[in-house]
């Protein structure tokens, strides 16, 4: 079911803003999301991202502004809305002790799925998202993985013209990550599905995202292609692995010329540089002079998403944080 006119977007918002206790969680945030397009959605933690996402999807009503998502408007027609969407949020709230299948011939039963109808969406769906066997048996045998993939069956019973995937793969070993990966993808390239999706990895959102929004403070900062983002970014990156101090090693290095930021995580390094090839030797002389530091490791590479995070909602935050005090 969706209302949406030719040249519509499938999730839109406006001036978006929700606020609790006079603290704005969204502050303004505008949104345009075609059909068909997979759009991630990042932030760090407390930024926005589940705010934005449970407004969108009609849990929590908008203090201000407005959107519309699958051509209806989630205040004022939130039930049609809940019928042309999917959503699978970061924990999966299954039955244990039901079996897949009951779980999905109940979730038909919820949107009211002729008997005939629902069995052949079922065989679909396992199919679709490769249960298998594991069908008819109960939830607290599957796996991590499994249950990620039933979630996301359950989601898509009601075949939904867009699909909300709130931290989909969070706690999962890689390989399954990777599974989840292909199941979204598949359903974007065969089935046209929109997919609005939040994620802590960005490689995820370098994966699998088609455009990327980065929200800070509750606006949204930064948007475009995972290569456009990059390229705004622009410089090199030298990644340093040290044994010692690495607040020592960030010392070091900052004044150095044509550094232009510095990040620490544990015993790597992060550096943005104008030219990392002149960079180079300069912070490997830097540190060689440098007691309590050993350099294990230093590469140059280009930015990445990673890099582009960093730099815009660090930055935003850091103005959000100054412009407090």
């Amino acid at each position: 079911m969706s209302s949406l006119q030719a040249g519509e977007a499938a999730i839109e918002a406006h001036e978006l803003v929700r606020e609790f206790r006079n603290k704005r969680a969204v502050d303004g945030v505008d949104l345009a999301v075609p059909p068909g397009e997979i759009y991630g959605f990042l932030g760090p933690n407390g930024a926005g991202k589940t705010t934005t996402v449970r407004m969108l999807c009609t849990l929590l009503r908008p203090t201000s502004g407005s959107a519309r998502v699958s051509g209806f408007d989630v205040a004022r027609d939130p039930g049609s809305v809940r019928m042309g969407i999917g959503v699978a949020l970061q924990e999966a709230s299954l039955d244990l002790g039901q079996t897949g299948r009951e779980l999905l011939e109940l979730q038909a039963r919820l949107f009211s799925l002729p008997a005939a109808v629902a069995r052949k969406r079922i065989d679909e769906l396992v199919s679709l998202v490769d249960i298998g066997d594991a069908l008819d048996k109960r939830v607290k045998t599957y796996s991590g993985g499994m249950r990620r993939r039933l979630d996301l069956a359950l989601a898509l019973v009601h075949e939904p013209q867009i699909l909300f995937l709130d931290e989909p793969t969070t706690g999962l070993d890689p390989q399954s990550r990777r599974q989840v990966w292909a199941e979204v993808k598949r359903l974007n390239e065969e089935q046209g599905l929109t997919v609005f999706l939040t994620t802590q990895y960005l490689e995820e959102a370098d994966e699998l995202a088609h455009r990327v929004g980065i929200i800070a403070d509750g606006r949204i900062v930064a948007e475009g292609t995972p290569e456009e983002l990059k390229r705004k970014v622009g410089r090199d990156v030298v990644v340093l692995r040290v044994e010692g101090d690495p607040d020592l090693a960030h010392a070091a290095v900052i004044s150095l010329p044509d550094i232009e930021r510095v990040d620490v995580a544990e015993r790597e390094i992060r550096m943005m540089v104008s030219d990392g090839p002149a960079a180079i030797p300069q912070v490997a002389a830097r540190l060689a002079l440098t007691d309590g530091i050993d350099v294990r490791e230093m590469t140059l590479r280009r930015p990445t998403l990673d890099d582009v995070f960093l730099e815009v909602a660090g930055r935003e935050l850091a103005a959000g944080e100054a412009a407090s005090q």
